[in-house]
């Protein structure tokens, strides 16, 4: 029994060592536990203000923005318009923030109607190389009214005054834009003749490039307002040369009729000129000859009551008054007195008709 009883009382410090170490460990444990979880929570708190901090967005004075969530617009009509301003919405992807502008200026181009060229010759004024005829895999080019090949190019520029409409219309409403700018470029150079589209009428094909693109995105409805369209076109390079001989012709030919027409002009006014100034002349001398006449015929008027009273005073009076005025400033007066019979003398003078020229010495 001695034996025995030292054993029972060591076994209890045995059994109980091992459990409370355990207490310890699990205790220090479930602390760290504590803290950890306590971290994450603070992570998990400061990403979730982080995710919703994203969602904050500002729209520009010029700008107008349009929220999806799952793809929808938020709000219908004007409602779903955000104008200038700070604004927020679920972060991606369960909401979608699409900016339009309104006052800027979007810009399309068509290059159906051109020649194959990289941005690097566009920018450097280089050509690109060309074979003997047009290659249609890699060249576009344009057909005109009277059957001629011309390359065109045109540059749109455009507003949004529908924002809406302009996002939801078309998957791709600019994608839409350059396609109705490609059709009136093409529709359009096949009612103008080659000559029109290169010279003639460069200014009329351009706005009727314009107003067809106009009514074709008005018919599509599409929310965009056309503010400029210019039209580029050139001959095909494989025929420039000719086209360029053509255009020096047309050119010398307008010059022959614009100095034609200057001569005609000239002409035409100098003769008006001529033929007024003649017609001014005899309605000068008309009126002249007119009063005249009309004051012989008031001064005949006159003195017809006096020659009707007696004939031979009057007559006399007006030969002495004939001779009067002309023997007034004549210097040597020779007078022929009346014979005793009533009959005239006949008296004569011969007068030399040229001077006698004097005699020079050798004459002599």
């Amino acid at each position: 029994m001695s034996n025995d009883l030292p054993a029972t009382k060591e076994a209890p410090e045995a059994r109980y060592a091992p459990e409370t170490s355990m207490d310890a460990g699990s205790q220090a444990l479930s602390e760290a536990l504590r803290s950890s979880f306590g971290i994450i929570k603070l992570v998990v708190v400061i990403l979730f203000l982080v995710f919703l901090g994203s969602g904050f967005f500002t729209v520009g004075p010029q700008e107008r923005a349009i929220i999806l969530r799952f793809g929808k617009p938020v709000g219908q009509g004007e409602r779903a318009l955000l104008g200038p301003g700070l604004h927020w919405s679920f972060p991606y992807p369960m909401d979608e923030v699409v900016k339009v502008s309104i006052t800027g200026i979007q810009k399309v181009g068509s290059t159906v109607g051109w020649f194959a060229i990289t941005e690097q010759q566009e920018l450097a004024g280089l050509e690109p190389m060309f074979g003997p005829s047009i290659n249609p895999a890699q060249d576009g080019y344009v057909l005109t009214a009277d059957g001629n090949i011309v390359n065109s190019r045109a540059t749109l520029n455009y507003r949004i005054n529908d924002p809406v409409r302009y996002v939801f219309s078309f998957a791709s409403a600019s994608n839409a834009v350059q396609q109705a700018l490609d059709n009136a470029l093409l529709s359009t150079a096949a009612r103008f003749k080659v000559d029109d589209i290169l010279t003639r009428d460069i200014t009329a094909f351009n706005e009727a490039v314009r107003r067809r693109v106009t009514e074709q995105l008005e018919k599509q409805n599409l929310g965009v307002i056309v503010e400029q369209c210019s039209v580029e076109s050139r001959p095909p390079r494989q025929v420039k040369e000719a086209f360029n001989n053509v255009l020096r012709a047309e050119v010398n030919r307008s010059k022959v009729l614009n100095d034609a027409h200057s001569y005609e002009v000239q002409v035409l006014s100098k003769a008006s000129a001529d033929a007024q100034s003649r017609v001014n002349l005899a309605e000068s001398e008309r009126v002249r000859l007119v009063q005249d006449v009309a004051s012989r015929a008031e001064q005949f008027q006159e003195l017809l009551p006096k020659f009707r009273e007696n004939p031979k005073l009057f007559a006399e009076q007006r030969l002495n008054g004939v001779l009067g005025r002309v023997f007034a400033n004549v210097q040597d007066k020779i007078l022929v007195p009346a014979t005793a019979d009533g009959k005239t003398m006949e008296l004569r003078y011969l007068f030399n008709r040229e001077l006698p020229k004097p005699k020079t010495e050798e004459q002599k």
